[in-house]
C-alpha cells in the first residue's frame, strides 16, 4: 500500500507541473524584455573602451521587417536612463521578421554620428520568437550601441596603447 500511494503521489506531483509549465510557457512565449545600453564613443573605435560614456537620454529604435517584402511590421522606440540604459517590453511573436536595435538620436551633439554603411551598421539584430533555441524565453539583452563622437578625445592614443592596438588613422 505504501508503494502504490509513493507512486500515485510522485505522478501526480509530476502531472501538476507539467500542466503548470504548459499553462506558463503558453503566456510568456509572446512576451518579450529587451534592455540594452547607448554610449558615447569617445575614441571612434566602435567599441567601448575605458573612456566611452554611457549617455542618458539617447534614443533607440525597435524595428522588425517582414523576410519576404521587408515592409515594416513593427516599431518601438525606447530612451535611456542616467546609466545610459534602455528597457522595452515587447508582445507577439515574430519568427517570420527581422528585428533589430537602431540608433535614433544622441542627446550629446559633440557625440551623435552614427556610421550607416552596410558593413559597419551600428545595429543590433534580435530574435524575438520562442522557438529559436534560446533558453530564456523572456529577456533579450543587446550589446551596447554607440554614437560616435566627431573628434576622438586625446587620451585615445594611450588608451590603443594599453589594448595593444595599433589604430589605422594617427591623431
Amino acid at each position: 500500500m505504501a508503494k502504490f500511494f509513493i507512486v500515485f503521489l510522485a505522478s501526480a506531483l509530476c502531472f501538476t507541473t507539467l500542466l503548470h509549465l504548459v499553462a506558463a510557457d503558453a503566456d510568456d512565449f509572446d512576451r518579450f524584455s529587451i534592455t540594452g545600453s547607448v554610449y558615447c564613443d569617445t575614441c571612434r573605435v566602435q567599441f567601448v573602451t575605458r573612456l566611452s560614456k554611457f549617455l542618458e537620454g539617447a534614443k533607440v529604435k525597435l524595428e522588425c521587417k517582414s523576410r519576404a517584402n521587408q515592409t515594416v511590421t513593427l516599431t518601438k522606440e525606447a530612451v535611456t536612463n542616467k546609466d545610459g540604459k534602455y528597457q522595452m517590453e515587447v508582445m507577439g511573436d515574430h519568427e517570420e521578421e527581422l528585428c533589430e536595435i537602431i540608433l535614433v538620436q544622441s542627446p550629446d551633439a559633440e557625440c551623435g554620428e552614427v556610421n550607416n554603411e552596410e558593413f559597419l551598421r551600428n545595429a543590433a539584430r534580435i530574435s524575438l520568437t520562442a522557438n529559436d533555441g534560446i533558453v530564456s524565453n523572456e529577456i533579450r539583452t543587446i550589446n551596447p550601441l554607440g554614437f560616435m563622437r566627431k573628434t576622438p578625445v586625446a587620451d585615445c592614443p594611450q588608451v590603443f596603447k594599453e589594448l595593444g592596438i595599433v589604430p589605422d588613422v594617427i591623431f
